[in-house]
């Protein structure tokens, strides 16, 4: 997995652009199994570097493709309905794609427990986020709202990625950030989980020491 990971960013790192950055996130939104870190650390590095593309049009474009590949995940199973797409999630393809009944049965849970929010904030959880889309749209959720909540998300966990990118470019060479992405690519996105979690904290207190 290492090696696949490794092989993606690099071939990112040389490639990348708005197209293939709304490309590459709308599949890794969907059910096909497919690290943000690959797509969004590399473009904003690249941004750095080469600057033929701007920061908030990679945030646009990534949110855009995450939108798309929610849509899909959510029409198919407001569509298809519980057993069929359980009946997936149990089947050789579903298992080659990463999921399983237990990831679905997780994914439902934390949005039984959340309510509509948890497309929000499902967005920036690893396990959850390609997966949240399918709760809501087995509970038939408003498509407005999900449509919010999702882009919301989507916006936040790519712009904390574009951060790390920036940071890393004035820190690590491109080799090294290959390497560090291919190792630790999990372990970027609970980074990332947590100064997200830090920066909503800091507006809450800063809206409560207004009031």
């Amino acid at each position: 997995m290492e090696d696949f990971i490794v092989g993606l960013t690099s071939g990112a790192l040389d490639n990348l652009n708005y197209w293939w950055i709304i490309v590459l996130m709308a599949v890794e939104s969907s059910f096909i199994p497919f690290p943000s870190e690959v797509v969004m650390i590399p473009a904003a590095y690249m941004a750095c570097a080469e600057g033929k593309m701007s920061f908030p049009m990679i945030i646009v474009c990534g949110t855009l493709g995450a939108l798309i590949g929610a849509l899909i995940n959510y029409v198919l199973s407001y569509l298809l309905g519980r057993p069929i797409i359980y009946k997936f999630a149990n089947s050789r393809f579903g298992h080659m794609c990463l999921i399983d009944q237990q990831k679905v049965e997780k994914a439902e849970a934390y949005f039984q427990k959340r309510g509509a929010i948890s497309t929000l904030i499902g967005r920036m959880i690893p396990a959850i986020r390609q997966l949240i889309s399918i709760p809501a749209g087995l509970a038939k959720m408003n498509i407005w709202s999900f449509i919010l909540y999702t882009c919301l998300g989507a916006a936040i966990w790519n712009a904390i990625l574009v951060g790390i990118g920036v940071a890393c470019h004035s820190t690590v060479p491109k080799d090294e950030l290959i390497a560090i992405i291919g190792h630790y690519s999990h372990i970027i996105g609970y980074a990332a989980i947590i100064l997200c979690i830090l920066i909503i904290a800091y507006l809450v207190w800063q809206g409560v020491k207004k009031r």
